[in-house]
C-alpha cells in the first residue's frame, strides 16, 4: 500500500499514519505538510499512491476545496478525506472520488476498509488506463524510456543532457528529470558521462538545506538519469532582475557561502558558480544546484583535461579564466561576483568577447559599488581580489564577517 498523506497538524498525520502502519507494516508513506510544504503543484497526478488520505479538523474548507481539486485531476488517485470532527446534520455529499469520514477520533476499521476500497477503485481505473495503446508515452523522454517517472515536458536542454519536468512516482513529487543524451560506449572514455556521473556522486552525499536534494540516479535504454529537486520559484536571475536591498543581498549571500562551505568541507569545488545555478524555494530561501562541472578534490580522474576553461566568463575569476590552479578561493570569487550584481544592478566586468572580459578580471579596477551599498563594500571588494591570497580564505571566513557585521556594536 503507497499512500499520499496530506495534513496540517503533525498529531493528525502521525495518528493516520500509524493506523495505516498498523495494518499494513510494508506500506509506503510520503506526507504532504499543508501550509508548511509548497503548494501541490498543478500538474502533480500522485502517479505512484493507491490512494491519498487527507486529515485535518476545523475550520474545513481549505481540506474540502484542496480534495475536490486533487479528486478532479486525471488520474489521481481517490482522496480518503478525514475530518476530525462531528459531522454536520445534513452533510452535503462528497465530490466524485472523495470518500469523507467524520469523527472526533478516527475509527481505525473504517478508515482502513474505506483506504482498501480507494486502492481497490483506483487499481481498476489504472488498469483500464494501461490498456489503452498511448499509455507507455507517459514514461518516454525523448526516446528514452524511464519507468517509474511521469513525463510532463521538456523544459531545457544543457550540453549533452536535455532537461524535463517529470513526477516521481517513488519521490511523490514533481522533478527534473536531467536525461544524459549520449549513450556511453564502454570502449571509449567519455568525459562528458563521467561528469554528468559524478554530479550525482558529489550532491548525493551532501544532506544540506541549501544544496539541492537529489532523489533519484539511474540508468534507462543505456542513458543515465538524474531526478532532482525542482524549484517552481525560479532562480536568482530571475530575482536580480528587480532591485534588490543591501540587506537581502547580503542573506542570499549568507546562504549561498553556507552552501559553499558544506561542499569545500567534503573537497568539492563547483566551478560555475553564476546566478542561473542559485535556484529559490518558495519560502524565499536559497539552493544551489547543478554540480555538472563541480570538480571532487578525492576523485582520481581529472575531467577537464588540461588547461581547459570551463564555467561562465562572467563569473570566472582570475585564475579560472586564464587555466590556471584553482580552489576553494575561486568560487568564493565567483560568488563575490554575484554579490555585487546584486548590489549594484549590474556585473562588475563585461565585454564584447569572453576573452576581453577574463583580461578584465585580472586586471581591471574594480567599479565602485553605489553609496548605500557602503557597509557592504568592504566585503564584496575582498571577495573580488585580485590574488586568492587577498580574498576570504574559506566560506566559513565569510559567514564569519557577515555574522560580525550584522551584530551590534
Amino acid at each position: 500500500m503507497r499512500v499520499f498523506l496530506i495534513g496540517e497538524r503533525a498529531e493528525y498525520r502521525l495518528l493516520a499514519r500509524t493506523h495505516v502502519e498498523v495494518e499494513w507494516s510494508e506500506a509506503l508513506i510520503v506526507e504532504h505538510r499543508l501550509g508548511e510544504d509548497p503548494p501541490l503543484d498543478p500538474e502533480f497526478a500522485a502517479a505512484g499512491f493507491d490512494a491519498v488520505l487527507m486529515v485535518g479538523g476545523a475550520p474545513t474548507q481549505r481540506l474540502e476545496a484542496l480534495a475536490a481539486n486533487c479528486a478532479a485531476r486525471p488520474e489521481f488517485p481517490p482522496v480518503v478525506l478525514v475530518l476530525m470532527l462531528d459531522p454536520p446534520p445534513a452533510p452535503a455529499a462528497a465530490p466524485h472520488g472523495v470518500f469523507r469520514l467524520y469523527g472526533r477520533k478516527i475509527e481505525r476499521d473504517r478508515l482502513i476498509r474505506t483506504l482498501a476500497e480507494a486502492a481497490r477503485e483506483h487499481k481498476q481505473r489504472m488498469a483500464a488506463r494501461r490498456a489503452q495503446p498511448d499509455y507507455e508515452r507517459r514514461y518516454r523522454f525523448g526516446a528514452v524510456m524511464i519507468r517509474g517517472h511521469r513525463c510532463i515536458r521538456q523544459i531545457g536542454s544543457g550540453g549533452m543532457c536535455k532537461i524535463f519536468l517529470a513526477e516521481s512516482e517513488r519521490a511523490g513529487t514533481i522533478v527534473v528529470l536531467k536525461v544524459f543524451s549520449q549513450v556511453p560506449d564502454v570502449s571509449e572514455r567519455i568525459v562528458g558521462f563521467d561528469r554528468f556521473l559524478q554530479e550525482y556522486e558529489i550532491v548525493a552525499r551532501l544532506r544540506h538545506r541549501h544544496i539541492v536534494r537529489i532523489h533519484d540516479l539511474g540508468v534507462a535504454d543505456d542513458h543515465a538519469y538524474i531526478a532532482m529537486e525542482h524549484f517552481p520559484a525560479g532562480d536568482l536571475r530571475q530575482r536580480m532582475k528587480a532591485p534588490m536591498a543591501p540587506a537581502d543581498a547580503a542573506e542570499f549571500l549568507a546562504q549561498t557561502a553556507s552552501a559553499l562551505d558544506a561542499i569545500h568541507s567534503v573537497g568539492v569545488l563547483h566551478r560555475d558558480l553564476k546566478p542561473a545555478n542559485i535556484m529559490l524555494r518558495n519560502d524565499g530561501s536559497l539552493c544551489l544546484i547543478d554540480f555538472g562541472l563541480a570538480k571532487a578534490n578525492e576523485l582520481d580522474a581529472d575531467l577537464t583535461g588540461t588547461r581547459e576553461i570551463f564555467g561562465t566568463p562572467y563569473y570566472m575569476s582570475p585564475e579560472q579564466g586564464h587555466a590556471e590552479t584553482i580552489d576553494a578561493r575561486s568560487d568564493l570569487y565567483s560568488l563575490g561576483v554575484v554579490f555585487y550584481e546584486m548590489l549594484s544592478g549590474r556585473k562588475p566586468y563585461t565585454g564584447t568577447t569572453a576573452m576581453e572580459v577574463i583580461y578584465k578580471h585580472r586586471r581591471a579596477d574594480l567599479p565602485p559599488l553605489p553609496a548605500h551599498c557602503g557597509p557592504y563594500e568592504r566585503i564584496a571588494r575582498r571577495l573580488l581580489a585580485k590574488a586568492p591570497d587577498d580574498r576570504f580564505q574559506t566560506a566559513r571566513e565569510l559567514l564569519d564577517a557577515l555574522g560580525a557585521l550584522k551584530a551590534p556594536a
